[in-house]
């Protein structure tokens, strides 16, 4: 399939074939897409839990809005985000650079200075809601690369982070749950498997300038 046609495939799968699993070489391709995924100024404030853990997942359904899918996929993705976030971050970040790129002092130091200044003038509310919004590109990332893999899923954000973060020892990790994804294989009784897509007209939702 070319990439329209695997997102014309992609739904948000209702339900899961609880007994088909991905492959780690699958899991692994979500990993590394994930790595991937463009954030603002390359920060990367996101952690990717991957839960293939019937035990946890059951346990999670309740503060999931009773979903389902959180239980059936093969693997339960969770997107989360730093609680507080420091400029320590942005000096890993430029440490990181420098021994990949070897790009000298005199070059990184006034973008570190920058950007050290414009965290520090955030309150941790406006941090926790700029990294909260990173989250969605790695979700938008992780359903294109699903579409193209041929991996079911279904973007959660029906869930109580505050209980997933509790179930999850999130809180001592100063991580906090932001977006849920389950993926998988549809299960051939999923009522959406056959339903036609409905979008608006591209003329609707595209205004083309020249």
């Amino acid at each position: 399939m070319n990439i329209i046609d695997s997102l014309q495939w992609r739904y948000a799968v209702k339900k899961f074939d609880s007994k088909k699993t991905l492959s780690q070489d699958k899991i692994n391709t979500l990993k590394e897409a994930f790595n991937l995924t463009a954030t603002s100024y390359g920060l990367q404030p996101l952690k990717l839990l991957v839960i293939n853990n019937k035990e946890i997942q059951k346990e999670l359904v309740a503060h999931s809005w009773n979903q389902p899918q959180v239980l059936e996929a093969s693997h339960l993705l969770v997107i989360c985000v730093p609680k507080t976030y420091k400029t320590e971050e942005v000096q890993k970040y430029f440490s990181l650079v420098k021994e990949i790129r070897n790009t000298p002092d005199a070059i990184l130091n006034p973008f570190k200075k920058f950007l050290t200044a414009e965290i520090d003038k955030k309150t941790q509310e406006e941090l926790l809601a700029w990294n909260k919004n990173q989250a969605y590109l790695a979700l938008g990332n992780l359903l294109t690369v699903c579409a193209l893999e041929n991996i079911d899923s279904c973007p959660m954000e029906g869930f109580i982070p505050e209980n997933y973060d509790k179930i999850l020892n999130l809180e001592k990790q100063n991580l906090h749950s932001v977006l849920v994804l389950p993926v998988g294989f549809r299960a051939e009784d999923d009522y959406m498997k056959d339903l036609k897509k409905v979008r608006k007209n591209i003329t609707e939702t595209v205004i083309e300038i020249s």
